[in-house]
């Protein structure tokens, strides 16, 4: 028998994951940080912070079973820049992400969305937070009519779920 081999084997990859791992929570600090940014209004800080992201997506190995996490993160937050900077949320293949990633980044770039509807609000331009909500009805009726199986795209009914409460809600604000 080869037990011992085989351990030695196993205890490379453990460390190359362990590794993966750490980068990856890297790339997601860094895609929060893009998104702060926006909120703060420095897009430029913004996309300096998506192009660092980006760089690092692409210079890590690919363990596809781990990928969909950072992609889905990284898709919220280009989605979000061009949202705030009133362009149209490039598709899947310019951001170049997979289709489950992207599908669940858009639906959580509504929170972040809102996020940006409600500081127009306070700060007393109506007409930016409407433009705001309507962006948000968009991605919620594109994304929001698609079914699949949890297998296929994890989490993807939650997330409907949490974005149509997250758009009835500002649709809410802007009334009063």
């Amino acid at each position: 028998m080869d037990v011992e081999e085989v351990e030695g084997i196993l205890l490379a990859k453990e460390k190359e994951v362990d590794e993966h791992i750490r980068e990856e929570r890297g790339i997601v600090r860094l895609c929060s940080r893009s998104i702060k940014e926006v909120h703060r209004g420095n897009l430029q800080g913004a996309k300096e912070l998506a192009g660092e992201t980006r760089r690092k997506m692409d210079a890590l190995p690919a363990l596809p079973w781990r990928r969909r996490h950072i992609e889905q993160e990284y898709a919220e937050a280009i989605a979000l820049i061009f949202v705030f900077e009133g362009k149209e949320v490039p598709g899947h293949k310019e951001m170049a992400v997979g289709p489950e990633a992207y599908l669940l980044g858009l639906l959580d770039c509504i929170g972040e969305i809102k996020r940006l509807l409600l500081e127009s609000l306070r700060k007393g331009d109506t007409q930016k937070a409407e433009s705001y909500f309507m962006k948000m009805e968009q991605i919620y009726e594109e994304v929001g009519r698609l079914h699949f199986s949890s297998a296929l795209v994890p989490e993807l009914r939650r997330k409907q779920d949490v974005a149509r409460m997250q758009v009835e809600d500002a649709r809410g604000k802007l009334i009063k």
